[in-house]
């Protein structure tokens, strides 16, 4: 008889299949993920939801680069300075668990909540509110830009981004809107607050028997 036995962790495996794996600090102490904007294709969420109403379904994008934050005891400038970091590649800001910094109006949340959105190709973006748009600037409901229509607009390095994405010669990276980018292109079909539980942790058991042809069982177990 032989038996094959795989256990499997859930927090390995999210580290393995959202992309995102842990630096260490001088002290040898997990620090933050190292961004992978790849990993977003097979993004699997770690975390309990609950579902909020997709208040607009427009494709608009756009960013805003976090230095444009500048009063230092604000929560944004505190948010997005001290709890997140920058990927020198891609240019996004993103906290220690790899959720991405946006700017949302007032309809979802406060600075801080994270969220997943998933847009109309299935793919799931893991959000970090990190700077609020002005309610003069939005909507009656605090949903969308009124001059540009856009939900999501992502928080950024425009020196990294510009060099990783294309920008045109009006200086706009992605001529001012991730939608033009594959991976962001479309409406959104979802949106889920993150709550502090994780889901729960996945063990797998799997045997694999051979069980010998042409044996008693019975007697072969009792030794005869």
């Amino acid at each position: 008889m032989k038996k094959t036995i795989f256990y499997t962790c859930i927090i390995v495996t999210m580290v393995m299949i959202s992309g995102f794996t842990y630096i260490n600090n001088d002290n040898g102490e997990e620090k933050a993920y190292v961004f992978n904007l790849d990993a977003l294709y097979d993004y699997q969420k770690e975390y309990k939801t609950e579902e909020l109403s997709v208040c607009s379904t427009n494709t608009a994008k756009t960013y805003m680069d976090y230095r444009m934050t500048t009063v230092v005891d604000s929560r944004q400038y505190q948010f997005l300075n001290y709890k997140c970091y920058v990927d020198r590649t891609t240019g996004f800001l993103y906290d220690e668990d790899g959720f991405i910094a946006v700017a949302l109006g007032s309809y979802y949340g406060e600075i801080g909540d994270r969220f997943y959105f998933t847009l109309e190709s299935g793919i799931v973006l893991p959000l970090v509110k990190g700077e609020e748009k002005a309610d003069e600037d939005t909507d009656y409901s605090g949903c969308y830009h009124t001059y540009d229509g856009s939900v999501i607009e992502f928080v950024i390095d425009s020196d990294y981004a510009s060099r990783y994405f294309f920008s045109n010669d009006n200086g706009l990276v992605l001529n001012g809107n991730y939608n033009n980018y594959s991976l962001f292109r479309g409406s959104i079909a979802k949106v889920e607050k993150v709550l502090d539980e994780k889901v729960e942790k996945i063990v797998t058991y799997q045997i694999d028997q051979e069980t010998p042809k042409n044996i008693d069982i019975f007697n072969y177990a009792s030794g005869y």
